[in-house]
């Protein structure tokens, strides 16, 4: 029993210090501030829930969770919720070991685990107020049922597997995909006899959970919110193209962990059964589904990091088996654990890297807070009337503004037309009629948001030369630059 205690536990021991080291280093991105002002706002934070309506967009389980723990706690603060976040993290790296560890034994499930303890695509994005970990994490179990259920055709892993799923449902409704690939797998694979009353017994936990949701929403009057973001989601521009996946995520996954787990499927073919079919469908399905679907974010394929970390796991582990090393044991052993060794110092030296706070300004929404942000916020809700509204150059820093400072602000590339627009944002149709009014007091202006929108960021320097912008506040991040990534401006029309 010992000698299997001990390597999970320095799994998680590895797994928690890279979620864990300087969690709240840097304030929240826009996406973790709304979740962040979810949670709140499900806790009876009145002072939030005005900017972030508990009925917003996605499901609420992860920020349900996320008030729970704070309300047990007495504690709102960014490490808190971050910390619920990676605690889910590290729970994905053990459902990983133990998927590894069935489909191809401890030493893959242990190195497995390790692969994705410290993979920089699984720690960058469990280390956020995402509702992607948790989706992942429930996902991973639902597979880990699945191969229950095809090796032994029970329909109470079918049922485990549906409840797991309907559970992912409810952290992000996009969990849904995985299930293209599960149906691609039994169509794929005759020989796993899937019987219907089995498949019924999936379907109905699934659906009774998955219809929390929308059943919430209706009973809360608010049924309307999530069937606009849907429309919204369906018909909203391109935002990365087509070849955004395929130049970010082998690099988040590893390279050379992503080879080995390619590698492992050629060298093995001859070897290979049902437990690889179901892998590649898994993964396959929702690779091909996101890369066609024109939303692409960053941490949608996070579902993929375990299968990527297991087929891994299965190659090096493999490695004894070379004629070179057979009948020389603790060589093989060597061989093996110099080559994990390896692996996962490829993963790690990324992973530090990305973890460490940016002093570049540069960002990518997903994979990490924007600095700057927390410390703007809070300068607005100690020096900004409560009564003032602002405009900035988009929605991601309003999003963060609101939830650190406690003011409303809009965003000025948030288009007036409603078919091309995110519902849960409120577009100022006529920004030089609303500063002359005096509606808008002050113009805020962000590195990363003009990174991103130049010709927003040029309108809204014009606004700021045209109403007599002053500087209020500048935002410096690190020692290295003088140059300021957040500019607050004080306006005044003209008399």
């Amino acid at each position: 029993m010992l000698s299997v205690a001990w390597p999970v536990a320095l799994l998680v021991a590895v797994a928690g210090a890279v979620r864990f080291v300087g969690l709240d280093a840097v304030g929240f991105n826009s996406d973790e501030a709304v979740y962040a002002g979810t949670a709140a706002s499900l806790a009876g934070d009145r002072s939030l829930e005005q900017f972030f309506p508990v009925f917003r967009a996605h499901p609420v389980l992860f920020q349900t969770l996320v008030a729970g723990v704070e309300q047990t706690l007495g504690a709102d603060s960014d490490w808190v919720a971050r910390a619920v976040a990676a605690v889910v993290g590290i729970a994905a790296v053990l459902v990983t070991f133990a998927l590894g560890r069935r489909l191809y034994g401890h030493g893959a499930g242990l190195i497995a685990g390790l692969f994705l303890a410290v993979m920089p695509y699984h720690v960058v994005v469990s280390r956020q107020v995402l509702l992607d970990g948790l989706m992942t994490l429930f996902v991973t179990v639902a597979l880990s049922c699945i191969v229950r259920y095809a090796e032994s055709g029970r329909a109470a892993w079918m049922f485990a597997a549906g409840s797991a799923m309907g559970l992912a449902f409810l952290a992000k409704e996009t969990a849904v995909v995985v299930l293209g690939g599960l149906f691609a797998f039994f169509a794929l694979t005759p020989w796993v006899t899937v019987r219907l009353r089995h498949v019924v017994a999936g379907l109905v936990p699934f659906a009774v959970l998955a219809a929390v949701h929308p059943l919430s929403q209706a009973l809360a009057g608010k049924a309307t919110a999530g069937s606009n973001y849907l429309v919204y989601q369906l018909f909203r521009p391109e935002n990365h193209p087509m070849t955004f996946y395929a130049s970010v995520v082998p690099w988040a996954v590893g390279i050379l962990v992503l080879a080995a787990a390619i590698v492992g499927l050629v060298w093995l073919r001859r070897e290979s059964t049902w437990r690889e079919r179901l892998l590649l469908c898994w993964a396959g399905f929702p690779i091909v589904f996101f890369t066609i679907w024109p939303v692409r974010g960053y941490q949608y394929l996070l579902p993929i990091a375990p299968v990527v970390a297991v087929l891994a796991g299965r190659t090096v582990s493999r490695l004894v088996t070379l004629r070179a090393l057979q009948g020389r044991r603790r060589a093989a052993r060597a061989a093996v654990i110099a080559v994990a060794t390896i692996l996962a110092v490829s993963l790690a030296i990324p992973t530090a890297q990305q973890i460490s706070p940016s002093s570049t300004g540069s960002f990518l929404a997903g994979t990490g807070g924007v600095p700057g942000g927390r410390e703007a916020g809070q300068w607005v809700a100690e020096e900004v009337p409560a009564n003032a509204h602002l405009l900035t150059i988009g929605p991601s820093m309003a999003n963060i503004l609101q939830y650190y400072g406690h003011r409303k602000v809009y965003g000025l590339s948030v288009s007036p037309n409603p078919e091309v627009r995110n519902p849960t944002y409120t577009p100022v149709r006529n920004p030089d009629r609303a500063l002359r009014r005096g509606e808008l007091q002050y113009l805020v202006w962000d590195s990363y948001s003009a990174g991103r929108s130049p010709s927003f960021s040029a309108k809204l320097r014009s606004l700021v030369d045209k109403y007599n912008g002053v500087p209020v506040y500048s935002g410096i991040v690190g020692s290295g630059t003088k140059e300021p990534v957040i500019v607050i401006y004080a306006v005044w029309p003209d008399p």
